[in-house]
């Protein structure tokens, strides 16, 4: 069962070449289309609804939803789909909410919106900060997973892996920009979708095709509880917030509120909705059948053995059931899914170190299209580095869990912020400032004080703040203090902006 762990699979390396070499050839094309700033961060607002709606979900079925969701089934049983349900609850909030306001009211990063009637420089520096620590955490669980992934397939050490998938995601993102990174996105939705609906079938044809035989022997190995709440998050107060930064997370998250800003007008972009939503829902149904399949055709504790997080029982599962070419072309499907999302995080961090601070904290909106390029590139190179280091920091935790906290970070700060300078006129530079620095820093601080890095990662006996997910208490502090300040604080410029707001929300540019 084991015997291709840890050692080369040609199967694997062929496949990953050729995706390779695929994407290489996209951003080749795309760096002969990309000469301006907008091309670069928004694809020249040319990609349509269905296109953007494919990119979204690829965007969104990320390390942490493939390998991270079907290990934490396939460990925990039922309370696995809870990451599911929730993160795809959240894209009717991104629907009716967030999406045609961001494209009617942005240009690049969702601090265009906040900051619409408010003080440039204070909201953006803060805006950047938030995202940036939203990007932290995203791009852990995806370098986490690509080093397990590749050192699972290659026979490489897990550091030399991170540092692989460092190096490719950068020539995506330095050359090809948006353009590229959109067409590695709907590349790899359509190669993901396709690898986890064959190996869902796969594994439906050992149970004559009956997902309640699968569920059945998964009760009678390991008992009835894989089949009940409880196991993985067994506090309802740990469920609420966990719940909560899962739905409101997805509304703020930098690299998929970016994705709006690909359309060309208000209608495509809540097409992009539409789709991502059908394509996440189904995919989502098949990685609960995978989990449930690596559990029963695998066993936890082979699983285990190969990963404590569990992130591997995929690629288990894909061996089990169709031998090292499946597990090859799974495993490149996989390595897929990580690099295009890591090109995404990448460049939704170059955006806004570059458009937010360099050209409008420190040039005021006066650097020429060459400059602010150069500088998006710039830090599109540290933003590579720093994902590589963060990989090898937190080497051995679950993906799904790790984007769980990013979400949690998300919701606390991104969110509050948006939705507030969106719908209520009384908001102010402020309390804007407020959200996202108090909704942050409180989220961060408390995951430090979790048992999550207490306990899990720093061996102490105990934690301060009793919950793993934060959001419970994070995004309602971060809401409360933003209102307090913008009530206490008001602004008249601001207040008086807000016609002006919601004409160009509702009519577009004019």
């Amino acid at each position: 069962m084991s015997g291709s762990v840890g050692s080369p699979n040609g199967m694997a390396i062929g496949f990953f070449l050729a995706f390779v070499l695929l994407t290489l050839a996209i951003t080749w094309w795309a760096a002969r289309r990309t000469s301006t700033t907008e091309e670069f961060f928004a694809a020249g607002r040319s990609i349509t609804g269905r296109q953007n709606g494919f990119a979204l979900a690829g965007d969104f079925m990320s390390a942490a939803s493939f390998l991270g969701i079907a290990g934490l089934v396939s460990t925990s049983g039922f309370d696995g789909l809870i990451y599911s349900t929730g993160w795809l609850v959240g894209w009717p909030i991104v629907l009716f909410l967030i999406a045609e306001p961001l494209r009617n009211l942005g240009r690049y990063t969702f601090a265009d919106v906040v900051t619409f009637r408010l003080r440039q420089k204070p909201v953006r520096i803060a805006a950047s900060l938030g995202s940036l620590a939203v990007i932290a955490f995203y791009l852990i669980a995806q370098m986490v997973g690509a080093g397990n992934l590749i050192k699972l397939m290659f026979g490489l050490s897990y550091e030399t892996a991170v540092m692989i998938v460092g190096g490719v995601m950068l020539i995506y993102v330095l050359f090809g920009g948006m353009i590229a990174t959109t067409w590695v996105q709907i590349v790899k939705a359509a190669l993901l979708l396709g690898g986890a609906f064959l190996l869902a079938i796969l594994v439906l044809a050992q149970f004559s095709f009956s997902p309640l035989r699968l569920f059945s022997a998964a009760a009678e190995r390991y008992g009835a509880g894989v089949l009940e709440p409880g196991k993985l998050v067994s506090s309802p107060w740990e469920a609420i917030s966990l719940g909560l930064a899962l739905m409101f997370g997805t509304a703020g998250l930098p690299h998929i509120l970016m994705r709006f800003y690909t359309v060309p007008d208000a209608k495509a972009a809540r097409q992009s909705v539409f789709w991502a939503t059908g394509l996440i829902g189904f995919f989502y149904l098949l990685t609960f059948l995978l989990g449930f399949g690596a559990m029963v055709l695998v066993g936890q504790d082979a699983i285990k053995a190969v990963d404590p997080g569990g992130n591997m029982a995929a690629l288990l599962l894909a061996e089990a059931l169709g031998g090292k070419a499946l597990l090859g072309f799974i495993a490149a499907v996989a390595f897929a899914t990580i690099l295009a999302v890591v090109a995404g995080l990448t460049l939704s961090g170059a955006a806004a170190l570059s458009h937010d601070i360099w050209v409008n904290v420190f040039r005021q909106d006066r650097a020429s299209h060459k400059e602010q390029l150069q500088v998006a590139r710039v830090a599109s190179v540290f933003l590579g580095i720093l994902a590589i280091a963060l990989g090898m920091l937190f080497k051995g935790q679950n993906v799904a869990f790790m984007v769980g906290l990013a979400f949690a970070i998300a919701a606390s700060g991104n969110f509050p912020a948006l939705v507030l300078s969106i719908f209520w006129r009384g908001f102010t530079t402020a309390g804007a400032v407020a959200a996202i620095v108090t909704g942050t820093l409180s989220a961060v601080v408390l995951i430090f004080v979790s048992p999550t890095i207490q306990i899990d990662i720093l061996h102490h006996d105990a934690a301060w703040f009793p919950l793993r997910n934060p959001a419970l208490v994070s995004m309602p502090l971060a809401f409360f203090v933003s209102i307090a300040v913008s009530l206490l604080k008001p602004e008249a410029s601001a207040r008086a902006g807000y016609e002006a707001k919601e004409r160009r929300m509702i009519l577009g540019e004019q």
